[in-house]
């Protein structure tokens, strides 16, 4: 990321801190729900250690992999051979979102989730951790192969893993496994497949389902990308979080809302 990149993103941050409401400022009675029981339960729970100590054994990782990177890789200028631990600190979700699909997946009781986006599967471990089967793709085969053996050493069976471009990959993933409850788009992080992957889900997922967007905000393609979702016909309430976007797809919705929550 170049240091341009990264002070507009922190400009963009701080407007959103400093504009961004909490639950009081929540008039949905289902989101404001969300926001108590959810956004807000930070506290460290017991079932997430195993994942946090996975994290830390590979932010100590001196072993090297060759990537395949099929997204938007060259923001970040990565080469084609990285370190672990560089992989883990840049590119893993940072523990409080890991941690915040936990207790989504149990919020919501989400029994499948679909995810774009496997790198060292740090995320995957925790929705799976949270009893959900999680069906992920990740484009590069030797992040996969890692992942892999991260979720071996976990214990975690109810991973479904499939190795490919999502262009290729997804609509026969989606064909293939239960509707989705949950869909998680991290990865490419371009406008244009970034709302192609969101409408070809849409057929697929179950009502009152969600989709999670990474970095709404980290270049102003994304931003058009979750304008797009935000006024989709489908999506009946938003909630932006900045580094995270979520769309709620439910019926039982009546009217459009929009909400900038502090997290």
């Amino acid at each position: 990321m170049s240091i341009r990149h990264q002070a507009a993103l922190a400009k963009k941050y701080i407007r959103y801190y400093m504009t961004a409401g909490n639950r009081h400022d929540v008039h949905s009675p289902f989101v404001y729900g969300l926001v108590e029981e959810v956004l807000n339960k930070k506290a460290f729970r017991p079932e997430y250690g195993p994942v946090e100590q996975l994290r830390a054994r590979l932010l100590q990782s001196s072993d090297v992999v060759e990537v395949t990177d099929l997204g938007a890789g060259s923001l970040t200028g990565a080469s084609n051979t990285r370190r672990v631990r560089d992989i883990a600190r840049h590119a893993a979700k940072p523990a409080k979102f890991g941690q915040l699909f936990y207790r989504l997946v149990q919020y919501l009781d989400a029994k499948n989730v679909l995810e774009l986006g496997t790198s060292l599967g740090l995320s995957t471990a925790y929705m799976a951790s949270a009893g959900a089967t999680v069906h992920t793709i990740e484009g590069c085969p030797n992040i996969a192969a890692l992942a892999k053996s991260n979720f071996s050493a976990l214990g975690l069976e109810n991973v479904r893993q499939h190795t490919g471009n999502f262009d290729n990959e997804l609509l026969g993933v989606l064909q293939n496994m239960p509707n989705p409850d949950i869909v998680y788009i991290d990865g490419n992080h371009r406008e244009e497949p970034t709302v192609r992957y969101f409408e070809e889900s849409l057929a697929f997922l179950r009502p009152n389902s969600i989709v999670i967007f990474d970095d709404v905000h980290w270049t102003e393609g994304m931003e058009r990308a979750w304008e797009t979702v935000k006024s989709h016909p489908s999506v009946t309430t938003t909630i932006d979080l900045f580094f995270i976007g979520i769309a709620f797809v439910s019926p039982d919705f009546k009217a459009k809302q929009h909400f900038t929550i502090k997290f």
